[in-house]
């Protein structure tokens, strides 16, 4: 657990000294590659705030939203960016953006929302606000194009932990009268799903067993697409991910694996928002699948 701490640590300086950028690059020239191919515009509304309650962030607590033009009833990615639970931001050097921008070129409805970092919140508080963002996807994604009984929930790093949880875990769901039903599938990349007592105890407390979502796994989960990079950190790898999914079809739920060849833990990012990429063709191939169900 030290090692991973300090691989974890590791990661959070890259991030805090310019590391985006490389991410920014990457996801940049694979998003020109795919503009040949794609048939939608896409329309974008910024900084919708998706929680006006007494404690709001005037930043955190707001979600963007890129659409397909001239689509109707479209299925709906509900994204969480990464960033080990204490950096990143919807607007993170326009990573995301080119990410959502992506997927609504090919007519699928995307949603990044902000949520609030440590070490101003503690678990459970991140993933309380991503619950709230997807209970405001799921009461207004209709007015905007979207299906609501199309919701894909998908998130890297960190966000992976996030969706993963929100799905797990039904005690973040139930305040807004939603269970995992009304998630259609998840769709978690390079993840961390289990924690050890002591990890980050500036993020979890000492919650670590409460947050990992393969203690909360149960039967009639949504189906899973578990993503893992082939050179992925230590917490975020394969054996993760079949951890994970091995957990998830104990309990008769729906779950796979796959592992990205020639990734890491940043770069599979730009793989999964590539339109040319398998990784891609996967997210859309998993989304296809269970959207015609």
């Amino acid at each position: 657990m030290p090692i991973l701490q300090s691989i974890l640590d590791d990661l959070h300086r890259r991030i805090k000294t310019g590391f985006a950028l490389l991410v920014a690059l990457c996801v940049t020239g694979l998003g020109h590659a795919a503009d040949k191919t794609i048939p939608y515009a896409v329309k974008t509304v910024k900084d919708i705030v998706y929680h006006d309650g007494p404690d709001q962030h005037k930043v955190k607590h707001k979600l963007d939203l890129y659409l397909p033009e001239g689509v109707k009833d479209f299925p709906v990615l509900f994204f969480v960016h990464g960033g080990a639970w204490m950096h990143g931001d919807k607007d993170f050097f326009g990573v995301y953006s080119l990410f959502g921008r992506s997927f609504a070129r090919l007519g699928i409805g995307v949603v990044v929302t902000n949520y609030r970092l440590s070490p101003e919140v503690k678990h459970p508080e991140h993933v309380k606000d991503v619950a709230r963002a997807f209970a405001w996807t799921y009461r207004n994604i209709a007015r905007y194009g979207g299906r609501v009984d199309q919701l894909f929930l998908c998130g890297h790093s960190a966000g992976a932990h996030l969706v993963a949880l929100l799905t797990t875990d039904p005690e973040y769901l139930q305040p807004f009268d939603l269970t995992c039903k009304a998630i259609r599938g998840v769709i978690p990349v390079s993840g961390p799903f289990y924690f050890r007592d002591g990890f980050l105890t500036h993020v979890f407390g000492k919650s670590q067993k409460e947050a990992s979502p393969l203690n909360h796994v149960r039967e009639e989960l949504p189906p899973f697409l578990i993503l893992c990079a082939e050179r992925d950190l230590p917490a975020c790898d394969d054996k993760m991910a079949h951890s994970f999914c091995k957990a998830l079809r104990g309990k008769g739920n729906a779950a796979e694996v796959i592992v990205v060849k020639g990734t890491e833990h940043i770069s599979i990012l730009a793989s999964v928002g590539a339109a040319d990429a398998l990784a891609n063709k996967a997210v859309r191939e998993f989304i296809r699948k269970h959207t015609a169900q």
